[in-house]
C-alpha cells in the first residue's frame, strides 16, 4: 500500500509541475501575442507612411514636370492625358 501511495504522490507532483509549467506557457504565449499585435500595427503603420511620401514624391516629380522640368515631360503628358481619358469617364457616366 505504501508503493501505491508514493506512486499516487509522484503522479501528483508531476500533474501540477506540468500544470505549472502549461500556466508558464500560456502566459509567454499572450505576451508573445501582444509583441505580436504591436509589430504588425508598427508595420502598417510604417507602410502607409512609405506609401504618403511616395504619393508626395510623384506628386512632386509631377509638378516640376509641369514647370518646365525636361527630365520628366514625357512622364507628365502620360499622366495628363490620364486624368483625361479618367474625366472623359467620369462625363460619360453621369451623362447616362
Amino acid at each position: 500500500m505504501s508503493e501505491l501511495v508514493k506512486i499516487v504522490d509522484s503522479l501528483e507532483n508531476k500533474v501540477s509541475k506540468l500544470l505549472h509549467k502549461l500556466e508558464l506557457l500560456q502566459q509567454t504565449n499572450k505576451k508573445l501575442e501582444n509583441e505580436l499585435m504591436v509589430t504588425r500595427n508598427t508595420k502598417d503603420s510604417s507602410q502607409k507612411l512609405v506609401s504618403d511620401w511616395e504619393e508626395k514624391y510623384n506628386s512632386l516629380k509631377l509638378a516640376n514636370s509641369m514647370l518646365g522640368s525636361s527630365t520628366n515631360k514625357t512622364e507628365a503628358k502620360l499622366k495628363i492625358n490620364t486624368l483625361i481619358r479618367e474625366l472623359d469617364h467620369c462625363i460619360t457616366q453621369l451623362a447616362e
